[in-house]
């Protein structure tokens, strides 16, 4: 058994939110010792050539990003730097603080390695959190943020709410996520249409030249969410990320009946949404896998089915802090086996 694993049996048997809590102070606290952070690089960063890429002009010494969500007010971002990822997206963040929804609210599914969670966009607000990123900003690597509405907001104002807090981060982010797809924020989903994505990108694109992403559901029918990712990208998005969590409670044996599921649950789900978003708009958009990705095999294979990026985030909790540095590491190999001088080549192989 691994040292992680045996770490990780103790932690488990502590409740999921007070033990992400207690990692978030303790990795605060590395973040701010120079040497800890050597330390960590040293044995956790995996740095190769042909892993390199430009995306939208960013560049990124590799493909593997951490997901929103495990990093919310922005107190971990020097510290994560250290466990090998090649991006960072912070948030969910919304305009005004809030609390979230009742606790608990976030429960672990051992044998499937899975997480149900029903947070509900938990945060510091814009302010408070674009003030800390700013202290550091600009960052070693590229720092994506993920924009919500508070859940007090009703759906005619909240293409505003949206637009007060991206104003809070355009001198922070490189770039930014448009998060309409969260289950956990009531009604949040109804945004996933066409109108609302119209206004929406017409509105960032007249504040922002940075890049731009829409976040989508996997419990979208296929037909919607091709027409509203064709609306986004026609006002100006310049990616799609895909998935957020899904609420198809089916994924799991003992599922609780609240939140979004992610981890190796959602992984059919969101590679065959992600195929269906890669067949209609890859070389048309910069597109983004997220969901059940926990290995190099899952990584590349959606690599060479059209991602430019992926994001993890269960796996990172079920598989600790080695796992960027063995999914690179893997990838490279991969590559040099099919014959690739550069991640570009690979990335949407599969469809040509």
């Amino acid at each position: 058994m691994s040292a992680y694993k045996s770490i990780r049996n103790v932690l488990f048997k502590i409740e999921p939110e007070n033990i992400h809590n207690a990692l978030e102070s303790v990795l605060q606290a590395l973040g701010s010792v120079n040497i800890i952070q050597d330390i960590l690089a040293k044995n956790f960063c995996y740095s190769n050539e042909i892993l390199k890429n430009e995306i939208c002009g960013l560049d990124f010494y590799n493909p593997i990003g951490l997901a929103a969500g495990f990093d919310k007010n922005a107190t971990m971002i020097k510290a994560l730097s250290c466990f090998g990822f090649g991006f960072l997206e912070i948030g969910t963040v919304t305009k005004t603080s809030q609390k979230g929804n009742p606790k608990p609210r976030l429960f672990r599914f051992k044998e499937e390695q899975s997480i149900q969670n029903a947070m509900g966009f938990n945060n510091d607000g814009s302010q408070k959190v674009s003030s800390r990123i700013s202290k550091i900003y600009p960052y070693a690597l590229p720092i994506g943020i993920n924009l919500g509405k508070n859940k007090n907001i009703s759906e005619e104002n909240a293409l505003k709410n949206y637009e007060d807090v991206l104003k809070d981060f355009l001198d922070m982010g490189d770039y930014y996520v448009f998060n309409l797809s969260s289950p956990n924020t009531p009604n949040l989903r109804d945004l996933q249409n066409v109108n609302f994505v119209q206004e929406l990108f017409l509105m960032a694109k007249s504040h922002t030249n940075k890049p731009v992403f829409l976040k989508i559901s996997p419990d979208m029918e296929i037909d919607e969410m091709l027409k509203v990712c064709e609306m986004a990208i026609q006002k100006g998005a310049d990616g799609i990320i895909a998935t957020n969590t899904t609420i198809d409670y089916s994924t799991l044996s003992a599922p609780k009946s609240i939140g979004g599921i992610s981890g190796n649950a959602l992984r059919i789900k969101s590679r065959a949404i992600f195929e269906e978003l890669s067949r209609a708009f890859f070389e048309k958009t910069t597109l983004i896998s997220v969901g059940g990705i926990d290995d190099a095999q899952e990584a590349y294979r959606r690599i060479k089915m059209g991602a430019s990026l992926v994001q993890i985030y269960t796996g990172f909790v079920f598989k600790g802090p080695s796992l960027c540095k063995n999914i690179n590491s893997q990838i490279q190999e991969y590559l040099i086996e099919d014959g690739f001088l550069s991640i570009k080549d690979a990335i949407g192989v599969d469809l040509k």
